[in-house]
């Protein structure tokens, strides 16, 4: 009898068990049809349209994910089309950009609420219009938020500070317009606060500097100023990102751990203190566009981690050593505009591993490498001159250019631009090994042709790898993205690596090679040094003559080109001007990317990576010089690409295996 009892029990309590299972699947299920309706049925969630089954199991797509505990719904992730870089939003609805009028945030924060085991939600690109209720802090399971890419404006609330548990803080490319609340320190788990890309204004509160757990502030691009607190105690920090805002102070003390540091485009002024020699963990480093004075210090340069240093376009002063010692991971440099004396070639950088040295070839050796010219030996023809392929008498294979000199000049004159020219060493530039100068007459002191001889790149040129005619080579996303960052390494080192910069490069697809490990080099680069009349040569820095800066936003121009058959496939070039003006437009929608953009692309890229780099084609390719961005900006977009684009393929990897 007592059995009977106990499985009459046992069995009442399962079925309890199931009805409330399936009750609260009911209720999660009801839940988001609400969320649904508040953002207007977004495509992304079409996916529900049909759906019968329990919300815990349904799959991840690239625009939705929901995870449970004991079916209790904790994660929610959604990522809409709807970018939130628009001109003209002065908070109210905007046709196909925003939720429309009768959008209600406070709403959808209300809906939101209910889902009382939310422990992450992101809501990204969206159309979310409207401040942030008060009510935000309703979720207070919550150990994330995203809410990045939307139309929220006004002041963050400092309700926000009572979600005790929250981990990561993310309101990224919003329009939030008051002062970053100064009750943040309540949040003692914090360890990511980002709030890139809005107008945020009025000071850096020091209360954040009591949020021990912090590991990356991002506050980048918004209008905040006055004076940075001291981050000594913030041991956990690892990126600090301040860049484009008007802090006006001295530079602050950052805490030793400190691994990327980026405090470019403020108003900084005052010396770079000697502390950053103590900072070894350091790895990335900009100061650029700000007014600091006096000499860097030299520690910076050889810090054990240090790979990317930018003290660009301020007022240092003082002379660099001649032989300055470069740490063995520092890969980029900029001191340009600035008042320094010296030089800092790639080859002081990489020392005994640097590329080969440039020496002086005969013309017999030349004539017998690529079999006295012959043209089973012939690879190709531009501006710059014949290219042929040779073997030196060691085996070694290279490609040697001839150029038939247009204007006169003198041997020494020549000797003088090659000499600069064969400094120009770095691992995404095809390397000059040498050159020979055909004087034509004996005692004739004027050159009449030069032989420039090059390492040999076998792997074709990129333009070859985005064609549909060599199918088996096309490059998925992140290969172009990898090849794009190289070669914008080689062009931002040419501008600014050393001085006087070197401009109009000659930059398209079929000028990058590829070796046999996919790595971009770029050739036909600095020929201007050697085919035009260059003032350049005699310049001692202090800024671009007007033609060198027209040069520089050429080669922004050309990049852009190269960006553009990225995007769409090598037809563009045979396009020009006219696809820039028919097409370019059709990037800003869903429907008008799958028409023009590659499908090799589309099938292996994130939204967000292919959004970034939309944008900042748009901005290379704007018929107003002045508009268009620095090659620094152009190069930190594509890494930032890279880094969105390498994070969503491990988040689908993770989806795919789970």
């Amino acid at each position: 009898m007592g059995y009977f009892y106990l499985l009459v029990l046992v069995l009442f309590s399962r079925s309890c068990f199931f009805q409330t299972t399936k009750g609260l699947q009911a209720y999660q299920a009801q839940l988001f049809l609400q969320i649904r309706k508040h953002l207007e049925y977004p495509s992304q969630l079409q996916i529900l349209d049909n759906y019968n089954g329990s919300l815990c199991d349904l799959a991840a797509t690239a625009h939705i994910m929901i995870s449970c505990q004991d079916n209790f719904v904790t994660e929610l992730k959604i990522r809409g089309d709807k970018l939130a870089n628009v001109s003209g939003f002065n908070g109210y609805a905007i046709h196909n950009k925003t939720l429309s009028e009768t959008f209600s945030i406070n709403s959808l924060v209300t809906t939101l609420a209910r889902l009382t085991s939310l422990r992450v939600l992101s809501l990204v690109s969206l159309g979310i219009w409207g401040p942030l209720p008060d009510k935000i802090h309703r979720l207070y399971s919550l150990e994330l938020l995203d809410l990045s890419s939307n139309f929220m404006f006004g002041c963050i609330p400092p309700q926000i500070s009572r979600i005790v548990k929250l981990q990561t803080l993310t309101l990224d490319g919003n329009y939030f317009n008051d002062t970053i609340p100064d009750t943040l320190d309540s949040l003692s788990n914090l360890s990511v606060l980002s709030l890139r890309g809005n107008h945020l204004k009025g000071q850096f509160p020091s209360s954040i500097c009591r949020i021990s757990s912090l590991t990356d502030i991002a506050l980048c691009h918004n209008k905040l100023s006055g004076e940075l607190p001291d981050f000594s105690s913030l041991t956990r920090l690892r990126v600090l990102d301040v860049r484009e805002n008007q802090f006006d102070s001295q530079l602050p003390i950052m805490p030793r751990g400190l691994v990327t540091a980026l405090l470019g485009k403020n108003l900084f002024s005052g010396e770079i203190p000697a502390q950053v020699g103590i900072l070894t963990h350091l790895q990335h480093l900009d100061l650029s566009f700000n007014h600091l004075s006096g000499t860097p210090p030299f520690a910076l340069f050889d810090l054990p981690n240090i790979s990317y240093l930018n003290l660009a376009s301020n007022m240092l002063s003082g002379s660099l050593p001649e032989q300055i010692t470069c740490g063995s991971k520092l890969g980029f440099v900029d001191i340009s505009s600035n008042k320094l004396v010296g030089f800092i070639s790639e080859v002081m950088k990489l020392g005994t591993q640097g590329s080969p040295v440039s020496r002086l070839f005969s013309s017999e050796e030349l004539e017998e490498a690529p079999n006295n010219f012959d043209s089973s030996m012939f690879m190709g023809e531009s501006p710059a001159g014949k290219l042929y392929k040779g073997r030196l008498e060691n085996g070694t294979y290279v490609a040697v250019r001839s150029l038939n000199l247009l204007k006169r000049y003198s041997i020494q004159n020549l000797k003088v631009r090659l000499d600069f020219f064969s400094k120009l060493h770095h691992p995404h530039l095809v390397s000059l090994l040498g050159h020979c100068i055909d004087g034509g007459v004996q005692d004739d002191p004027f050159a009449n042709k030069v032989f420039l001889v090059y390492e040999y790149v076998p792997n074709g040129n990129y333009r070859m790898h985005l064609s549909e005619s060599c199918p088996e080579k096309i490059l998925k996303w992140s290969d172009r993205l990898a090849i794009l960052i190289d070669v914008a390494k080689a062009v931002h080192f040419l501008h600014t690596g050393v001085i006087p910069g070197v401009y109009n490069n000659r930059l398209k697809t079929n000028n990058i090679l590829l070796d046999e490990h996919r790595i971009a080099k770029l050739c036909d680069y600095g020929m201007s040094i050697i085919l035009e009349d260059n003032e350049k040569l005699e310049a001692k820095g202090g800024g671009l003559k007007s033609s060198q800066r027209q040069t520089l936003e050429d080669d922004v121009y050309n990049f852009g080109f190269i960006l553009l058959e990225s995007l769409v496939g090598p037809i563009v070039s045979g396009k020009g001007e006219t696809f820039l003006l028919n097409e370019m437009a059709s990037f800003g929608s869903q429907d008008g990317r799958k028409r023009i953009v590659d499908p090799a692309v589309l099938m292996t890229s994130s939204q967000e990576s292919l959004s970034i780099i939309v944008s900042i084609t748009r901005k290379c390719t704007c018929p107003e010089p002045s508009s268009r961005p620095s090659f620094e900006d152009v190069l930190w977009n594509l890494q930032y690409a890279a880094q969105v684009q390498a994070t969503a393929d491990a988040d689908q990897k993770s989806d795919s295996t789970s």
